[in-house]
């Protein structure tokens, strides 16, 4: 992994906060986390496309730690705050991956964001199975949880990473 500079950080914070504000913007909220927003995973998938996975992964982690400092807490249990949040949105950064060109920024966005999902459709079958209506199976119960916000939220990515992309590659590194 390369050293950050300066200019590496202080974009981390900024994207981190850009994110922060937009996760206030919501659309739609269920009822026990998770919430579709005004594309508050954009600029962590930004960061990630931009300097690589690597960072990307770690500015999502942040930003997951602010999500959970910041927001309503719905369990204080440590796979929680990994899975739900930490490791989550560190995912995030797996857009890094595929930052080549147009194509692969967006496989990369879909696999950043599947990257959440995996992680949270995990901590609802671990740790969340109880509240899937009865003779649900935990897996479906959370796949179709997580699935009511983030494909959502997978599909206003695309559309601003799509409109964005063109203006965030003149950005010189």
């Amino acid at each position: 992994m390369r050293n950050f500079s300066t200019k590496m950080l202080v974009e981390a914070g900024i994207m981190i906060a850009l994110a922060q504000i937009l996760s206030y913007v919501k659309i739609f909220e269920a009822p026990y986390g998770g919430s579709v927003t005004a594309g508050s995973m954009v600029p962590i998938l930004f960061y990630a496309i931009r300097w690589g996975a690597g960072p990307g992964i770690l500015a999502g982690a942040v930003y997951g730690i602010l999500q959970f400092v910041l927001g309503p807490k719905y369990s204080f249990h440590i796979l929680s705050i990994l899975l739900d949040y930490v490791v989550a949105f560190g995912l995030l950064g797996l857009a890094g991956l595929f930052r080549k060109d147009f194509k692969g920024v967006f496989l990369g966005v879909f696999f950043g964001i599947l990257g959440r999902f995996v992680s949270t459709v995990l901590s609802g079958v671990i740790l969340w199975a109880s509240y899937a209506p009865e003779n649900m199976n935990p897996w479906i119960y959370s796949i179709v949880y997580n699935g009511a916000y983030l494909v959502p939220e997978l599909i206003i990515s695309f559309v601003l990473v799509g409109i964005l992309y063109r203006a965030f590659k003149r950005i010189p590194n």
